[in-house]
């Protein structure tokens, strides 16, 4: 066999049946498995974003849920705040009251006791003056000389144990 440029075609054909054996046997022992192991990871970081946006969805309904229960809560203290105003506002307006009537009823008995303390003191008053005249009439019935009225004036000073007004 006479072959032109020194080609031998048993030579080729040997190297392209290794070359068909190397290439089928990365393709099994390495392209499988990477093409495995990229579609397993492929898989696994979709299912994560995937459980992230379920996640987040879920987040966000959740902080729709609290932002109404919190706006709920804030309308409530609100309320029960305006409540408190009121009865407080009340319970001031009964404290005022009763302190009014506390001082209506002190100031009833103020001058209640100041009009006994007068009518005590009038009568009282009386009393001194009746003895003191009655005084002043013994001295005079019973002859004493003098000014009748500047005995009486010496009787009242001596009887109240004041000093006389100079």
């Amino acid at each position: 066999m006479n072959i032109p440029l020194n080609i031998d075609w048993q030579q080729i054909l040997l190297h392209l049946f290794n070359f068909s054996l190397l290439a089928g046997g990365l393709y099994l022992l390495l392209y499988r498995p990477v093409k495995r192991f990229m579609d397993e990871r492929e898989a696994h970081y979709r299912a994560a974003k995937d459980e992230a946006e379920t996640l987040t969805a879920q987040a966000e309904k959740l902080r729709s849920e609290y932002g109404e229960k919190l706006a709920a809560a804030e309308a409530d203290i609100a309320r029960r705040i305006s409540e408190a105003d009121l009865e407080l506002e009340q319970y001031r307006a009964q404290e005022v009251e009763k302190a009014r009537q506390e001082a209506d009823k002190i100031i009833t008995r103020a001058r209640e006791n100041a009009l006994r303390e007068r009518a005590e003191i009038i009568a009282e008053a009386k009393k001194d003056l009746t003895e003191a005249a009655a005084a002043a009439a013994e001295k005079i019935a019973l002859g004493d000389a003098g000014d009748p009225y500047e005995q009486f004036l010496s009787l009242v000073e001596r009887g109240s144990g004041d000093e006389p007004a100079k």
